[in-house]
Order: C-alpha cells, then sequence, then structure tokens
C-alpha cells in the first residue's frame, strides 16, 4: 500500500509535491485540515481523502487546533530549564486571548530562552516593553545573537566564508578533473561518520547509493534539527548554507543524483530563507542547474519547509512526509539507499554531516582523518544554552575533554547538577561524571551515555529531576508517529506512572514496572524515539536515587 502511495506521489514529482501544498494551505487559511482543502489535494495525488486527511493532521502547524493561533511559546527542554516560559506565557495573556497563544518545540534560540514565534518571526529574550512594541508595530528585534568560538586551528566548520569563487574551487576541481572511485578512497581514509547521532560511516551510505541501481536518486538534507537544545544546524544553515549545500552536490555527483532537497523545520524561517537565497545565488555562478561547468553534472537543489514533527528528523518518517503521507516510521531494510525518496536510491544526511565534505576535499581524507580520534574523526560543533557564561556555538576536535569545552565556555552562571547532550534521547549526565568523558561516540557510549547531535541542555539544582522525567516522557508521547505500540504506549504509561506520584504523596512507582516498561520501549521501538528515552530516563534513575527516592517503592 505504502509503495504504491510513493509511486503515485513519485508522478507529481518533487516541485510539485503535495507536501508543499499542504504547508501552502496551512499558512494561507491556519489549518490544512479542511474537508475541500483535503479532498482536492487527495483527489489531485489519487490519494483520497482518508490518506490526505491522516497526514495533514499529523503536523502542529496543519491540524485543527493550530487555526486562530497568534503566537507561539517555545515549550522545549532548554527553556524549560532557562524557568523563563511562565513569566512570558503571562506577559503574552496581557496582548494575546488563551486560545490565540499556542506552542512550539524548539526554536533554536536555547542560548538565550524566553523564546517565541510571532508572525513566521523568531524571537527570544525580550523584555516586556520590546514585547509590547513589538504586539503593537509588528517589528521587533529578531536578530539571533550567540558566541561561535573554534578551538581548531585553523577553524574548519566555522571559518569564514570567503565567497563562492574561492569556496567551491575544490568542488570545481573536483567535477573537472576527479573521478568517484578516488572519491570514495578519500571518503573512506576520513573516517566521517554521520553527526545527526547515529554516527555510521559515511564512506558505506554513500557507496550503498552509489551502487543501487535506478536511473532516479536522491540527496536529503535532514534539516530538520528538533532537538531542543540543539541549534547547531540552525547555525549553519544560516551563517555557512554554502558548506551544507557544497557537501550535498558533491554527494549528487558522486553517487549520480540529480537532485538535492533540504528538508528544513518551520520553526527555523529564517534558516529557510538564507539557503533559498544561497541557492540563487549558485544558480547565478552557474554551479547548478543542467551540464553544471560543461562537466555533464546535472543538479538541483530545493528547500521543503516542514510543519511541525519531531520524528520527521528520523529520515524514514522525513521522506514520508516528502511524498505527502503521514510521517510514520519505515521497518528497515530496505535501508533509504537502496528505497528512500519516491523509493529510489537516496542519500540522507544531517546538515552538519554534509558541511564537513569541504574539509575533506581541502585535507584530504587522511589529512581530515588527522583531526579527532581513529574512531571518530574531524571536528565536531557543540551549541550551549543559556545557563553558560558565554553561550553559543562550540568548534573542537572529536576527543576533545568535556571539561575543556565548558571551560571554553567561561563555566556556569548558576548551579548545574546535570546536563543532557544530544536532545530529548540524549544521555543525563550529572556534573560529577563530566571529568571522564571526551566529545565522542565512544567514550559516551562506554559510560554509558550518548553524544548524538551534542546541543546541550544544562538542569539547574532548582529543576526537580523527577519533573525532568515527566518532561521526557511527555515530549515522547506528544511527539511520537503512533505506528509501533511501544513508543506509543509506553511514553504514556510513564508520564502517568510520574505524574501520579507527583500529585499523590501516597502513590509510589514500582521500580520493576517502570524498569519493564523503560526496557520494552528500549528494546521493541521502530526507531530512536521510543529506543532511545528510556536512556536519559535510566541515567537519571542510577545518578540520582537519593532524589527520586520518595516517588519510588523502597
Amino acid at each position: 500500500m505504502s509503495k504504491n502511495l510513493s509511486a503515485l506521489s513519485f508522478r507529481k514529482g518533487i516541485e510539485k509535491n503535495v507536501f508543499e501544498r499542504m504547508v501552502d494551505a496551512a499558512d494561507k487559511h491556519g489549518t490544512a485540515e479542511k474537508n475541500d482543502l483535503v479532498r482536492q489535494m487527495g483527489q489531485d495525488h489519487l490519494f483520497g481523502d482518508a490518506i490526505t486527511l491522516g497526514a495533514v493532521s499529523f503536523y502542529d502547524f496543519m491540524k485543527k487546533e493550530n487555526e486562530g493561533k497568534k503566537v507561539f511559546v517555545c515549550n522545549g527542554s532548554a527553556c524549560l530549564c532557562a524557568g523563563t516560559q511562565d513569566k512570558l506565557h503571562h506577559n503574552l495573556e496581557t496582548h494575546f486571548k488563551k486560545d490565540e497563544i499556542g506552542h512550539i518545540c524548539c526554536l533554536g534560540r536555547c542560548h538565550e530562552g524566553a523564546a517565541l514565534q510571532y508572525q513566521g518571526k523568531n524571537y527570544s529574550g525580550q523584555s516586556d516593553a520590546a514585547l509590547s512594541d513589538l504586539f503593537k508595530t509588528g517589528s521587533g528585534d529578531s536578530e539571533d545573537r550567540y558566541a561561535v568560538v573554534s578551538h581548531l586551528q585553523p577553524a574548519q566548520l566555522t571559518a569564514e566564508f570567503q565567497g563562492i569563487e574561492e569556496y567551491y574551487a575544490p568542488f570545481k576541481k573536483l567535477i573537472i578533473e576527479g573521478n568517484r572511485d578516488a572519491l570514495g578512497a578519500e571518503l573512506k581514509d576520513s573516517g566521517l561518520r554521520g553527526r545527526g547521532g547515529a554516527g555510521f560511516p559515511l564512506s558505506i551510505k554513500w557507496a550503498g547509493c552509489r551502487a543501487a541501481e535506478g536511473k532516479v536518486k536522491y540527496v536529503v538534507c535532514n534539516a530538520d534539527e528538533g532537538d531542543p537544545g540543539a541549534y547547531i544546524d540552525k547555525y549553519l544553515m544560516e551563517k555557512q548554507p554554502h558548506s551544507v549545500l557544497l557537501g550535498m552536490m558533491v554527494a549528487g555527483w558522486f553517487a549520480g543524483a540529480e537532485t538535492g532537497v533540504l528538508y528544513i523545520r518551520a520553526e527555523y524561517p529564517d534558516s529557510v530563507t538564507i539557503v533559498n537565497q544561497a541557492i540563487a545565488d549558485l544558480h547565478a555562478a552557474g554551479l547548478l542547474g543542467q551540464n553544471i561547468l560543461g562537466t555533464g553534472f546535472n543538479f538541483a537543489l530545493k528547500t521543503i519547509k516542514g510543519a511541525g514533527a519531531y520524528i520527521c528528523g528520523e529520515e524514514t518518517a522525513l521522506l514520508a512526509s516528502i511524498e505527502g503521507l503521514r510521517p510514520e516510521v519505515r521497518t528497515r531494510p530496505p535501508f533509504p539507499v537502496n528505497e528512500g525518496l519516491y523509493r529510489k536510491p537516496t542519500i540522507v544526511n544531517n546538515v552538519e554531516t554534509f558541511a564537513n565534505l569541504r574539509a575533506i576535499l581541502t585535507l584530504g581524507g587522511k589529512g581530515y582523518a588527522q583531526i579527532g580520534t581513529p574512531q571518530s574523526s574531524g571536528p565536531k560543533l557543540l551549541s550551549l544554552d543559556s545557563h553558560f557564561v558565554k553561550p553559543g556555538i562550540y568548534e573542537v576536535a572529536m576527543g576533545t575533554p568535556l571539561q575543556t569545552v565548558i571551560d571554553l565556555a567561561g563555566g556556569f552562571k548558576s548551579r548545574i547538577k546535570a546536563i543532557q547532550i544530544g536532545g530529548p534521547l540524549g544521555g543525563l549526565i550529572p556534573m560529577s561524571h563530566i571529568a571522564q568523558l571526551t566529545v565522542d561516540f565512544e567514550s559516551f557510549k562506554k559510560a554509558g551515555f550518548l553524544l548524538g547531535h551534542a546541543g546541550v541542555v544544562s538542569i539547574p539544582e532548582s529543576m526537580p529531576m523527577i519533573e525532568y522525567i515527566q518532561h521526557l516522557f511527555q515530549f515522547t508521547a506528544d511527539e511520537s508517529c503512533g505506528k509501533c505500540f511501544p513508543c506509543r504506549l509506553g511514553s504514556t504509561r510513564g508520564k502517568e506512572l510520574i505524574a501520579k506520584a507527583r500529585g499523590d504523596s501516597s502513590y509510589k512507582i514500582d521500580r520493576e514496572l517502570i524498569t519493564d516498561l523503560l526496557d520494552t520501549m528500549e528494546q521493541t521501538s521502530l526507531c530512536a524515539l521510543g529506543g532511545g528515552v528510556p536512556l536519559p530516563i535510566k541515567n537519571a534513575l542510577e545518578h540520582f536515587q537519593t532524589e527520586l527516592a520518595p516517588f519510588f517503592k523502597a
């Protein structure tokens, strides 16, 4: 059934994809969940009403509940721990009716807190007076300011952009003089592993797509960075967009794909605008289109704006979303390199992964591998939240002590008892364990944590750990695609257990019960959402036993 729907979606092509029509309808009407809109889109793509309604009713910014919302308050982990959102919400209630205020997760303003979206723009750290002016005039200071620090010499991912001519010189040389086998060897020598969290070797993925049979192939950039606390991809798209686009163009040339798609989350409106401008600049420079530089290489780049769904950060759900289907996780195998977008061979990598390609072209695979460790090579970006003295984006070599990153940022403004790295599915690390960790996949795994995408959320001593656990369960319950029982039901039951224990002092949670629940989610969920959230909760149960003891049976 789903393969047939993918084939129907493919008939219209990426330029007339139904998902963009859904987003446009929601932008115009406040929701895409209207009978006439659903019926028309379903008929145009031969989907039928049920399929189309099932899709549009899933997304935060398409469903009926979104209609009439005028302002959105961030409810992500970083803003929760910053303690800014209750005051912000009360302030907004003096300007808007309660049913005009919506919620959004996350805006990538984790370095500042008090984040909101109004009239398609993001704001954070605004004073009451500034907010009042914003709502009266419709204009305000939406500039996103944070530190950008490189511990590498020379900087790689944070280096100053020198212009298209100089920046794309290695790419021009590659497609004019290079050969794909040689590039494949360089990719293997580099040891680059995906930066989206799983750490899968890039050379294996790209080689798999190159070898896959099929005339039509795609390159997809997963720019749906939804981890609260992470704004690494946001930084790259808004401050270093050409690093991402060059990487996608290299992938297209290597694998034989002629179309690249950037799926950018709606919560990052500036990213969409800036990337589109960068694509236009590449067209003007003759680096996109047909027969680029007379080499016979054809390549086009296109952005698609998301509609508010954390699960679209999972690659197969993202592909289903582009096809106009409900963004549910697909079982694997087959993997996207064989059956990806429209069931065609597809390379899917995240923003930061593609941004590493220029360093490999300029340094060579072995030169790139000299940065970092033998198992985790290259530079890594981390994003630090508002509890740091100097929050922002930090570039370090893989293998750098975690304490070094904290020191570079000047330490913390307030007393912190733990940090969570890698979003809501990442490890929850007590401060006592910081000294034993280095910024690489192996160190975190060995210690029972997860590096993930490396966004850092600080949990202050004033934040009850039981409240944070409930937040993690609530987040998973809200964002689950619903396809598998362990994630859909497990997260809801977990949320209910914690809420009952917090609300009724006579109720104590059975440790065996919650352990069984977490083990079931971890071992049987279809994807990393249900399978990943047990890790930080188990970390909390292990490292904060004394604090949590009142809520559990002895």
